[in-house]
């Protein structure tokens, strides 16, 4: 009897996982349940210390990647990641903590999970498989030529990323692809791929183990330090904080007075003048401008604190 459409499909499948690096079986782990468990923490410890190596083979890429989101960003284009299970997980935790630490607009930095919000605690059967899926997530955000759009997906394959990727450089779209093995679908679709190779998991096709910190590690400069680029820190101080809790608060009095020297009397001053924004409360202090001007100097340099001070110092 011939085989039937679907298990063909499942044949097929199963021959492309077995060529990926991230779903390979090590025979030299097969035992490992049977080790005590300091060994077992001490192994899965020694496999992690080479992910960030693999990121740093890779740090050429990643780095171009950055700096063409960055200046399409500075243009007023978003940021969206795109992924399935784990990945698109990562993707969303990036992007939501990208307001309350540089004070973004929740707009400009998008996470996009197949299935939707409910995929963030249980599987949404199917969603990673499709194509389609991803276009009408893209479409309903209107992705066009200013936007940067990143397809996260260990395997490099799953159909979700790839699609994003697919739809977003239809639209004229920058695409980055960021997978974790060579060669991937989604590299090839993508204008930048990123691709960290870590080798297989210590439990087999877990991915959510080297590949995931992998793609955290990658994620983390994506966001970082396009956000660097665009003028949202002052050297490693996080002036763009939004301090919408107490923590947030003191910390925002803490970054203007390591940024100016100020006493706490002067931070707090700067900061009731300014209206809570440390930025324009760090060129208060050291611009020595009232707290409209420095609103003002701040929007002609776009943002930029070191250029808003050399505007009022003259």
């Amino acid at each position: 009897m011939a085989p039937s459409a679907s298990s063909a499909a499942h044949a097929a499948l199963r021959a492309e996982l077995a060529t990926l690096t991230t779903e390979a079986f090590r025979p030299d782990l097969a035992d490992i349940d049977r080790l005590p468990t300091l060994d077992l923490a001490q192994l899965m410890n020694g496999e992690d210390a080479a992910v960030s190596a693999a990121v740093a083979a890779r740090l050429p890429e990643i780095a171009a990647a950055i700096d063409a989101t960055a200046a399409r960003m500075a243009r007023g284009g978003r940021l969206v990641y795109a992924g399935a299970g784990t990945a698109g997980r990562l993707g969303v935790l990036d992007a939501s903590e990208c307001p309350p630490t540089f004070n973004t607009d929740p707009a400009q930095v998008v996470g996009l999970i197949a299935g939707g919000a409910p995929a963030l605690v249980t599987a949404v059967e199917g969603a990673e498989d499709s194509r389609e899926l991803a276009a009408g997530d893209l479409a309903a955000l209107g992705v066009g030529p200013a936007d940067t759009v990143v397809g996260v997906s260990a395997s490099g394959r799953t159909p979700y990323a790839v699609g994003a990727v697919e739809y977003a450089r239809a639209a004229g779209a920058l695409t980055i692809g960021l997978s974790c093995n060579a060669g991937s679908a989604l590299g090839a679709a993508a204008d930048h791929a990123i691709e960290v190779v870590v080798g297989p998991e210590l439990i087999t096709g877990s991915t959510r183990l080297k590949a995931g910190t992998a793609q955290k590690l990658v994620l983390n400069m994506l966001s970082t330090i396009t956000m660097i680029r665009l003028g949202k820190t002052y050297g490693n101080l996080m002036v763009d904080v939004r301090a919408s809790n107490e923590k947030l608060r003191a910390r925002s009095r803490r970054i203007v007075a390591l940024a100016t020297g100020a006493s706490d009397a002067e931070t707090e001053a700067a900061l009731e003048e300014t209206g809570g924004e440390v930025k324009n409360a760090i060129l208060v202090v050291l611009g020595g401008v009232d707290g409209r001007t420095a609103a003002r100097l701040l929007d002609e340099a776009d943002g930029h604190l070191r250029a808003a001070l050399h505007l009022a110092r003259g």
